[in-house]
């Protein structure tokens, strides 16, 4: 299986777009969040936004993130336009390269945003990017996804595949939402947030390790793929790893999974598998 690409998934980050508010609004998200990634986040990705020397007081241009990022793990953030489809997110990560959101949130929706932005992106997301382990984990995720497209490419009932890529693809969502999107992880000072959806949120990083109301569990993978997750509230149940080690091990766990047969029948409900990114991944097994 070759590269799978699309001549016009990147473009040009319009930086002379953004406006004066475009930046107080990074500026105040900085702020607010600064201080809780002290005391919630870990410490990889605490040293991450050093690594990175990502700027608080204005958007940062994605080539200046580039520059400090790549020589650490080979990793690049790069600009897209809008929604990648599943199967060709998954091979950038593979490439080592993230598609990077441009936009950025309104000011009057600082807390929360159901879809990404550059600050989810850069800020949550590209710190924990700086960390070997981890770059190697998002590297087997897109490696999962060419098992993925080769496994269904050979089933040859089409209402047999399609069911299959729905279920496979639905229980690979769920593992990367509840790991590299909203993951706990053990440390020495208790549990500590690597998720980039914790990370890049104001209100439910504090919640995520603090509140009562959040059923914590070891990572478990026959529960997280068929667990159903909600993105437009905080998260009642969040999984819980040892390391990053003990992530790249259960990502390895997930694909022999999928080699056995066992994630083809998952649990059905969220996320909601459309037809697009079936599509990446049945023209990505032809």
């Amino acid at each position: 299986m070759g590269a799978i690409t699309i001549p016009d998934l990147y473009i040009q980050q319009p930086y002379d777009l953004y406006s004066d508010e475009n930046h107080k609004t990074w500026r105040t998200l900085c702020q607010r969040l600064l201080p809780r990634w002290e005391v919630c986040a870990n410490e990889r990705f605490q040293a991450g936004i050093q690594s990175l020397c990502l700027p608080q007081d204005h958007i940062p241009r994605l080539e200046d993130v580039n520059r400090f990022l790549s020589p650490l793990t080979g990793f690049r953030a790069r600009a897209v336009s809008g929604y990648v489809p599943a199967f060709l997110f998954f091979d950038c990560l593979r490439n080592r390269e993230f598609p990077t959101t441009v936009t950025i949130r309104p000011a009057d929706r600082l807390d929360y945003l159901p879809e990404p932005d550059i600050f989810h992106d850069i800020a949550g997301h590209v710190p924990m990017h700086t960390d070997p382990r981890f770059a190697e984990t998002l590297v087997r995720f897109g490696e999962c996804a060419r098992t993925a497209a080769a496994l269904v490419s050979e089933i040859r009932d089409p209402l047999e595949r399609t069911h299959t890529l729905t279920s496979i693809f639905r229980a690979m969502a769920r593992f990367f939402w509840f790991t590299i999107e909203f993951g706990l992880m053990r440390s020495r000072n208790g549990l500590r947030v690597y998720g980039s959806g914790l990370l890049s949120s104001f209100g439910e990083i504090n919640h995520a390790v603090a509140s009562p109301n959040v059923q914590r569990l070891p990572l478990q993978i026959e529960q997280a793929v068929n667990e159903t997750f909600e993105i437009d509230r905080y998260q009642p149940l969040l999984f819980i790893v040892d390391s990053f080690d003990h992530l790249y091990s259960l990502v390895d766990e997930l694909e022999r999974w999928m080699n056995a047969g066992r994630l083809n029948h998952v649990a059905p409900g969220e996320p909601e598998v459309n037809d697009v990114d079936l599509r990446s991944f049945l023209e990505a097994g032809s």
